[in-house]
């Protein structure tokens, strides 16, 4: 029993808890309540499917952050060997909100690049909380043309609310960062796949994300700006997010249907926090088919692919004029 639960999973803890009440009231009393546990265990069951085969946006939002929920290292550490991090951005320092560095996957080198958070105070100041600076995005960059002159393919991890926006971080340009980083991806001449395992916030995501491929995580999401600032934005009230979070159309299956993603990669029932090993095979699985075809493709064909995948994301209208068509 998880010891982080979110509102929506009070019944479901509840019964969790009467369970293990009652398997330790059986043990020190040596009475036999086997067949209450196992009604009891059938009502759990159904709770959770019932209830995460129906979360809202605003509950994947929720579990997309939640704070046992796996970061890069440990699908770095689940999928990959011989993992080498490099640091830096030989410019100004290392941001240790972006990993990266070369590792084997199936035998075969790569590239990984990721945005890491923490889990403890101490790590997540370290961490920035998961919000990367300049920095983070150029030794990205950096480690991107390796790969490209290495001729291995590249795996980015996005996982961050988004790009830090502090006063030092403007300072070292952090949007001209990102845009640099944006339009040298497109020129990568090796296969790249960008999978988002939790918060894609924005251009803090798109920084790492400009993928042949880019997958979402089923309690993933990936959006222009979070809700709650949608909600000040155009509520007034960062309260409204329940209510923002379903109007940007943020989760996997939305992203999918818009075709800003190319595929859900399904998690464990409750989450990717439920079974670190279940979340990290299903992510293997997904990498190993994209990779495999993406390796198939020529120079040309990756570049012209990666370019007419974001050409094509949206809808565009023109108004006709009055009379236009008499």
């Amino acid at each position: 029993m998880s010891d982080t639960f979110l509102t929506f999973e009070k019944p479901i803890v509840e019964l969790e808890k009467k369970i293990q009440e009652l398997e330790e009231y059986s043990t020190s009393n040596h009475i036999d309540v086997s067949d209450e546990i196992t009604q009891l265990s059938k009502k759990l069951q159904e709770t959770r499917r019932e209830t995460y085969e129906s979360l809202t946006p605003w509950q994947r939002v929720q579990l997309a952050r939640h704070p046992k929920r796996p970061y890069t290292m440990d699908y770095i550490n689940a999928i990959f060997e011989d993992f080498i991090e490099l640091h830096g951005d030989r410019r100004f320092r290392d941001d240790a909100a972006i990993v990266g560095g070369f590792a084997r996957f199936e035998g075969f080198p790569v590239m990984v690049i990721g945005t890491q958070k923490g889990r403890e105070m101490k790590e997540n100041v370290f961490r920035n909380f998961g919000w990367p600076s300049p920095e983070g995005y150029r030794k990205a960059l950096r480690l991107m043309k390796v790969a490209d002159k290495a001729k291995v393919p590249i795996i980015t991890f996005i996982d961050t609310p988004g790009a830090y926006p502090g006063i030092a971080s403007e300072e070292r340009h952090i949007a001209e960062a990102i845009a640099v980083n944006m339009r040298d991806m497109f020129a990568l001449e090796v296969p790249v796949v960008s999978v988002v395992i939790g918060e894609g916030g924005s251009g803090g995501a798109i920084g790492i994300g400009v993928g042949n491929r880019v997958l979402v995580m089923e309690n993933a999401y990936y959006s222009v700006i979070t809700p709650e600032g949608c909600a000040a934005i155009l509520w007034k009230n960062r309260s409204f997010a329940e209510q923002a979070a379903q109007a940007l159309c943020l989760t996997a299956s939305d992203l999918v249907r818009l075709k800003i993603a190319d595929e859900v990669v399904p998690e464990p029932l409750g989450g990717a926090h439920k079974d670190y090993a279940g979340a990290a095979a299903s992510v293997k699985k997904s990498l190993k088919f994209h990779l495999r075809e993406l390796c198939r493709m020529s120079v040309s064909e990756l570049l012209d692919q990666r370019y007419l995948k974001f050409r094509q994301i949206a809808e565009f209208t023109e108004k006709e004029e009055p009379g236009e068509d008499e």
